[in-house]
């Protein structure tokens, strides 16, 4: 089994993550979480980026989006 690096940081933004889903449930839309979970790590202090831009690569070729 791999050991977990970052083992409190993981287990903080694990449970954000599930108290979210216990609260909202299934069948919502990505950006309905995406709020939901941006509001619980700002209530635990958890530092994140929204929708940060990345340069994705396909097959050796840049994909425009």
């Amino acid at each position: 089994m791999t050991e977990i690096i970052y083992k409190e940081e993981s287990y903080q933004i694990i449970g954000a993550c599930m108290r979210v889903h216990s609260n909202l449930g299934a069948g919502f839309l990505e950006a309905v979480y995406q709020e939901a979970l941006e509001r619980e790590f700002t209530k635990c202090n958890i530092p994140y980026v929204r929708q940060q831009k990345l340069s994705l690569f396909y097959d050796g070729e840049r994909l425009k989006k």
